[in-house]
């Protein structure tokens, strides 16, 4: 699972620029692609040291409320499926999907990141065989697979996830099934403060304006682009898939870790993730 919030200090995005600064504006779907690759390149290290052990190395965690896919089964059996992991990380998930007895392939943005993954797979004996691509065009064949999913992964960091969405479409064979986990639309239109003042609305939900983050010389180094729940349910539709069910996972007693934005108190009112599952027809 590869996941963040807008802002990133608390992860070390420091040691990547020397300044920053915040803006509102345009990114195309190349300079989204190159800040992002650079981003994910730059910061995985701190990334897996800080949120490894949370994700296991042989884990399913759809989001950081800790949905785990072995107690909820958003995939269902998925032994002896053919199963794509678009934004796979440091292949967590499909590391935990191989153990489960699938077939699974991962694709993620950042070389670093599968870097990581081919050192979990050295420690753990569970291979994932993962290839660097951009996730708005899938290096697969039409009706490659049975099964696709992404935790966090690609969708939160491409310019047009309605590319996602068809290229999901296309590489999935009829009757096939995708299930993926975003951040919330909702949280959009609230501060990335796990503390009170991210409860308090300070934008509009319907601004789609990108987030950008620049560094000293203009240059995009982290691009997100805000999508409504209006606009993920017609991308999904749009691109010919079902919406069979929509999960908004509720903060789970107990659990008092923070992650960015995620936090225990915010997760008491208002939801921080959003899965999707569906499906490519069949006919």
């Amino acid at each position: 699972m590869t996941q963040d919030h807008p802002s990133h200090e608390d992860q070390g995005y420091e040691a990547l620029v020397e300044q920053i600064v915040v803006s509102r504006r345009p990114a195309s779907a190349a300079e989204t692609a190159a800040a992002n690759r650079g981003w994910w390149d730059g910061t995985s290290d701190d990334y897996q040291a800080e949120h490894g052990e949370f994700l296991r190395d042989v884990g399913f965690v759809w989001c950081p409320e800790g949905t785990d896919e072995a107690d909820v089964h958003l995939l269902g059996d998925v032994r002896g499926k053919r199963i794509l992991e678009i934004g796979c990380g440091a292949g967590q998930c499909g590391r935990w999907l191989i153990a489960q007895g699938a077939h699974v392939a991962g694709v993620d943005l950042s070389a670093r990141q599968l870097q990581h993954s081919r050192r979990i797979d050295e420690a753990t004996a569970v291979r994932l065989p993962a290839l660097v691509a951009n996730a708005e065009r899938l290096p697969f064949a039409d009706s490659s697979f049975d099964l696709a999913c992404s935790a966090f992964g690609a969708i939160p960091f491409v310019a047009d996830s309605a590319a996602v969405m068809r290229e999901a479409w296309r590489v999935l064979r009829p009757g096939g099934r995708f299930v993926f986990s975003v951040t919330h639309p909702l949280r959009w239109a609230f501060p990335d403060d796990p503390g009170p003042n991210g409860l308090v609305a300070d934008r509009s939900y319907f601004d789609r304006t990108p987030y950008v983050e620049v560094d000293e010389a203009g240059r995009a180094v982290y691009v997100e682009h805000h999508r409504t729940m209006a606009d993920r349910i017609g991308e999904i539709v749009g691109a010919g898939l079902r919406l069979d069910a929509m999960v908004e996972p509720e903060w789970p007693d107990g659990h008092e870790r923070e992650w960015g934005q995620w936090s225990p108190l915010r997760g008491r009112f208002i939801p921080g993730t959003a899965i999707f599952l569906c499906s490519r027809p069949e006919g």
